[in-house]
């Protein structure tokens, strides 16, 4: 099979796929923008892509969509050039949300086209909206969500099939367009997650945790409102005051990746540790900045317990990832953490702004962690059973890759 991959910022979602493919035999490639610099396992082909400069006030609505169809264009332009060489792939599987795959089957329409659809923007009913705090939802706002999802739509009307995570980001798409996707997660390494209990995770300061510490972990890209950051820093005061041995470490950069920047600059980070910071022992809580990823694994072993919180939007690896790891989730009531948690029985669930709730459930998770054993081990099998890379995820992607072949 010829494959090619196509993703701004590949690896991506194809981290495990793309490399497993080549070592079965298949000629794999990728095409991804040229400021992309992270290592690839596969041949990597890159496009020049410069942003069009939009002007709000002349685009409104159309603004995304054009910045999306315009980076479409210059991968077509790309293409045709691979094509006018040569080159024509059996099977393409791309991610749709920056407009990457809108022209593809104009270059080659004898290929198949395959999307990773991962969520469809609404105008109400998933993540616009969903916190008044930082979120307005006036018509123009729910206007606005709605028409960043064009491009999306696009590219699933054009694909052959679409693949999302998670069975509620496939549902996030139109009736119309939900039945051409298929639900199979990304996957994540349940042996190399197997629980350790000789980890060991060293703070900046030099201290070193171990498995069996009393240890409260918070991982994401960045921290920021869309990830319940501030939730959780609003609950810590007293979790800390009632444990007085825990530490707490938290994970992820001072960036955005979903969501608005502070109107008033600064960091998300910044903002909600200096609104309870005078009520907080520093010396116990730990930023310890984005980790390379055996860092982190590390880190899951010696946790006691993991918060995880979203606003309804897609599902970070993270999560499984601690639920794989054995460690106990303490997770948003929120779609699509409660299609994986089932509470009471593999973690936790407390509604997202329920501060006192969230102190609650992890000061007690922290003082009896006996009390936990059953549910931490029923999560990791069922991590296992639902979303292992090698058993259950990746049969599934090439066996829909294989299928498409065939037509």
């Amino acid at each position: 099979m010829k494959l090619l991959f196509v993703h701004q910022n590949f690896p991506g979602q194809f981290l495990h796929l793309a490399p497993e493919m080549q070592r079965r035999g298949h000629d794999v490639r990728a095409i991804t923008d040229a400021a992309n610099t992270n290592p690839s396992p596969i041949p990597l082909l890159r496009y020049g892509y410069k942003p069009p400069e939009v002007d709000p006030a002349q685009t409104r609505l159309g603004r995304t969509y054009t910045t999306m169809s315009d980076r479409g264009v210059v991968v077509a332009r790309f293409a045709r050039q691979l094509r006018a060489q040569g080159y024509v792939p059996d099977v393409i599987y791309g991610h749709s949300g920056w407009g990457e795959t809108l022209f593809l089957k104009e270059v080659w329409p004898e290929a198949r086209l395959l999307v990773f659809a991962e969520f469809y923007y609404r105008g109400t009913g998933a993540d616009t909206g969903f916190d008044p705090e930082f979120q307005g939802c006036t018509f123009d706002q729910v206007m606005i969500a709605q028409g960043r999802a064009t491009h999306l739509g696009q590219a699933l009307v054009h694909a052959d099939r679409g693949l999302s995570p998670t069975h509620w980001q496939a549902d996030s798409h139109p009736p119309l367009l939900r039945r051409n996707i298929e639900v199979i997660f990304d996957g994540v390494d349940c042996d190399r997650l197997t629980p350790n209990p000789q980890a060991r995770f060293t703070l900046p300061d030099g201290r070193v945790l171990h498995r069996g510490d009393e240890v409260l972990t918070f991982v994401n890209r960045n921290l920021e409102p869309y990830r319940g950051y501030h939730t959780f820093l609003r609950a810590l005061p007293e979790v800390l005051a009632a444990r007085p041995q825990a530490q707490v470490v938290i994970v992820g950069g001072n960036e955005v990746s979903y969501g608005q920047p502070p109107k008033d600059g600064g960091s998300w980070k910044e903002i909600f540790l200096n609104e309870v910071r005078d009520r907080l022992d520093l010396s116990r809580v730990h930023f310890v900045g984005r980790v390379p990823y055996a860092r982190l694994v590390d880190l899951l072993h010696v946790s006691r317990v993991h918060a995880y919180l979203t606003y309804p939007f897609v599902l970070s690896w993270s999560m499984v990832e601690t639920l794989a790891a054995g460690t106990l989730v303490v997770g948003s009531n929120t779609a699509p953490v409660a299609e994986v948690i089932q509470d009471g029985v593999t973690g936790r669930l407390v509604d997202f702004f329920d501060i006192k709730g969230w102190s609650a459930a992890l000061t007690d998770a922290l003082a009896r962690p006996e009390a936990y054993l059953l549910m931490r081990e029923a999560a990791r099998t069922m991590a296992r059973e639902r979303y292992d890379l090698r058993s259950v995820c990746l049969p599934r992607q090439i066996d829909l890759l294989t299928r498409l072949e065939r037509g």
